[in-house]
């Protein structure tokens, strides 16, 4: 069985990811509060996430590039700090629509090509436990989120808007940061691929990554839409004030970071495809639970279950995808960034439209549909018999947790 061994910069890889959880896990609930601002409808104010969606396809086609020139270490201290810029501009700037829309797609900029530089390095880094260590640093994530609605529902019942607690972001990478020099804690101080990786000749990527992607952005498609749209589900459906509601919205970052941290373990023992399916299986009933209540208690319950079911996701697709695309894991996270985008970009703006005509909670039956066609592509990544293992990434040894699974690699398309 593969082990994972942390040191200092692997810690500093999953604070990095965790500062992105508190804007990414902070966002969603800020969203109802912004649109009461600027008196826009449910599907202009989903625009926002467009907005994250062209801003991860730009930093997922520029993060190779950056990587290749400047290394992983500048790609990521980078991207914090334009992070904390964009938080800065929420922050001071006043809440117009197009100046929240350019911020945030400038943050996701930064976040996407940074994420793709957490992606690959905990792979490279971490050999047969990358699943492993990928799912701890979003466990990681998932509690800087746990934060982050609790910080803005506080600030607001303070008195001191949701703009205190949401820029509390800005002083976190700057600590952070001041930690790293004192410390001298290196990211990665070079180029992030070998040599010889560089000048290879460009591979398609295979069917299998495709699938995984594909995976990705259905999965990714249900979060965005619960953390975007649920608050108002709560407002709506169990008679809750917008603090409230944008507080409890940490029922659903408590389960994620509770079934990150197991499946960490988990994903070390049982294979990547009937884990992923129990996941998804879990997801399922903990949307039943939510979406059928009509008290806050309930409600509240559903949303936890629903964050233990979706905590596995994104660690277990994008394992299965950079364990497809081998020895192109720069190049594999960076185009993993567009089903982020098409996530941010199709999945609220959808439910958006829907919510404008029958309302949220009728909407919301997005979800399952979503979680049952992620369960399709699943079962497609299992062969009927056993197939060759795909080759192992650089370092990676018979332990990982793809050797031995049997999934169609197939030809590029």
């Amino acid at each position: 069985m593969p082990r994972l061994h942390r040191d200092l910069a692997t810690w500093l890889i999953y604070l990095q990811l965790g500062l992105w959880g508190y804007f990414n896990y902070g966002f969603g609930p800020v969203m109802p509060l912004l649109r009461d601002e600027q008196h826009t409808s449910a599907a202009a104010a989903s625009l926002h996430s467009t907005a994250i969606a062209v801003g991860a396809v730009l930093g997922g086609a520029l993060y190779p590039v950056l990587s290749r020139r400047y290394g992983r270490g500048a790609v990521l201290w980078g991207g914090q700090g334009v992070i904390a810029l964009g938080v800065l501009g929420f922050v001071t700037l006043p809440a117009r629509y197009p100046v929240t829309l350019a911020l945030t797609a400038l943050i996701a900029v930064a976040g996407i090509a940074m994420i793709g530089g957490i992606v690959a390095a905990l792979s490279d880094r971490h050999g047969p436990a990358g699943p492993a260590a990928i799912s701890e640093a979003n466990a990681v994530c998932c509690a800087a989120g746990l934060l982050a609605p609790l910080a803005v529902g506080a600030t607001m019942r303070a008195g001191l808007g949701w703009r205190t607690g949401f820029g509390l972001l800005v002083g976190l990478i700057v600590l952070l940061a001041l930690v790293a020099y004192l410390r001298r804690i290196s990211v990665a101080g070079g180029p992030a691929v070998a040599p010889a990786a560089d000048t290879a000749p460009r591979r398609p990527l295979p069917r299998a990554y495709w699938l995984a992607w594909s995976m990705m952005t259905l999965t990714g498609a249900v979060e965005v839409v619960l953390s975007m749209w649920a608050a108002s589900v709560l407002r709506d459906r169990a008679g809750m004030s917008p603090g409230v509601a944008t507080a409890v919205m940490s029922a659903v970052v408590a389960g994620m970071f509770i079934g990150r941290l197991g499946g960490a373990r988990i994903a070390l023992r049982v294979r990547s495809i009937p884990l992923y399916l129990c996941a998804l299986a879990v997801s399922l009933a903990g949307f039943a639970l939510f979406w059928s209540a009509t008290g806050p208690v309930v409600a509240v319950a559903g949303l936890a279950v629903l964050g233990l079911g979706n905590a596995m996701h994104y660690p277990l697709a994008i394992g299965l995808a950079l364990g497809a695309a081998a020895g192109q894991a720069d190049r594999a996270a960076g185009v993993a960034s567009y089903s982020m985008a098409v996530s941010f970009g199709a999945g609220p703006l959808a439910l958006g439209l829907v919510a404008d005509q029958v309302g949220p909670h009728t909407a919301f039956l997005l979800i399952p549909l979503l979680l049952t066609a992620a369960a399709t592509l699943a079962l497609r990544l299992t062969p009927p018999t056993p197939a060759p293992a795909p080759a192992p990434l650089p370092g990676w040894g018979a332990g990982s947790v793809f050797a031995g699974e049997g999934y169609a690699v197939g030809e590029g398309e």
